[in-house]
């Protein structure tokens, strides 16, 4: 298996991966909203907002993820995991804990301080992430399962100081994400 950032020659194939992945566990609907997601993340971002590695098996994408910037009413330096996806023929083979390996390891060389997601948290808790406040660090959006709202330091610093709300980069500006 090989780990890199994406590519835009990859962009059609990662689409379609988070559509097909999605789909197959969440339903056709799902599928196609988050494939329409990617699409935007992919399309809309600035350079600098959007991080997205891929893991790739005999020349076809298996995994992705996504990092995108999230910003707070101070200088902090904060992306946002999500979406993930990898394919479900390839899933328990533990692809999808190297791929945030992988991006978070890159994200922490150039300077990242913090990084948030907001899912499941006996998976994300396996790759470092851990359940943050309200209080703490407010989501974008109201959170349907705010136990989901988790983080983690990249530099040792610490997720107690109070940071505010999140701002998210334009594509997660929609209700249905949270």
């Amino acid at each position: 298996m090989k780990l890199s950032a994406y590519g835009e020659s990859d962009r059609q194939e990662i689409e379609a991966l988070f559509t097909r992945t999605f789909a197959d566990s969440e339903g056709q609907s799902e599928g196609k909203l988050i494939g329409h997601l990617v699409h935007e993340l992919m399309s809309g971002a600035e350079a600098d907002d959007l991080f997205g590695f891929i893991a790739t098996e005999q020349e076809q994408i298996v995994g992705c993820i996504f990092f995108t910037r999230l910003s707070f009413g101070s200088p902090i330096n904060a992306f946002m995991l999500s979406p993930v996806a990898v394919d479900t023929d390839h899933q328990g083979k533990g692809i999808g804990k190297k791929l945030i390996d992988f991006g978070v390891k890159r994200l922490r060389e150039l300077g990242v301080e913090l990084v948030f997601t907001y899912g499941d948290p006996s998976y994300y808790s396996k790759v470092g992430f851990e359940h943050v406040s309200q209080e703490i660090a407010e989501a974008p959006f109201k959170l349907s399962h705010p136990e989901g709202w988790l983080g983690q330091s990249l530099d040792g610093g610490s997720l107690e100081l109070p940071l505010g709300q999140a701002c998210c980069i334009e594509a997660f500006n929609d209700p249905r994400y949270w």
